[in-house]
């Protein structure tokens, strides 16, 4: 059994810059990972922190084998959908069944704070994400591949195999 105090684990939250080009996010909320202090084996937990115009990611992005779950603690959030756009406002609770594409963000004007959960915890070899690619000229489903030898990362385009952006690490 674990305890923790949400304030007391550094926020984490790649550089403006390391969103890749194409992407849709401009920038990323700061994100305290509690899983690993709380010991959690099959669940992921995380508290957010989004000042206006963040987002929980760089792209819309699916798990193909995770389900997420969105509590909206303060402000409002706006998630892009396969379907349409859903406001999921202060107090309220959004679920996103495996394989759906999902993407929010603070459009509002105040700060956004939330706890999101996924199961299982463990899911990033099978995400994907939208992101634009110049050789198919549209945005395409991607994954992102680490090169550890190189510490960085690499988007890939799976309809042409084209490497769409590389971060360092």
């Amino acid at each position: 059994m674990e305890k923790v105090t949400i304030k007391d684990i550094e926020p984490q939250s790649p550089p403006d810059e390391n969103i890749p080009n194409g992407a849709m996010a401009s920038s990323i909320g700061d994100a305290r990972l509690l899983s690993e202090p709380l010991g959690t084996i099959g669940l992921a937990i995380n508290y957010y922190e989004l000042d206006p115009g963040e987002s929980f990611a760089h792209s819309s992005h699916r798990h193909s084998n995770q389900e997420e779950v969105f509590y909206i603690q303060s402000g409002t959030v706006t998630f892009e959908t396969e379907t349409g756009k859903i406001t999921v406002t202060a107090g309220e609770i959004l679920h996103i069944p495996p394989g759906t594409f999902q993407f929010g963000i603070n459009h509002g004007d105040e700060q956004v704070t939330a706890i999101t959960l996924g199961a299982p915890r463990e899911y990033e070899e099978n995400t994907q994400y939208l992101i634009d690619c110049d050789e198919c000229g549209e945005r395409t489903t991607q994954v992102f591949e680490r090169l550890e030898e190189q510490n960085e990362f690499i988007t890939r385009c799976t309809d042409c195999d084209t490497e769409t952006h590389r971060i360092s690490y």
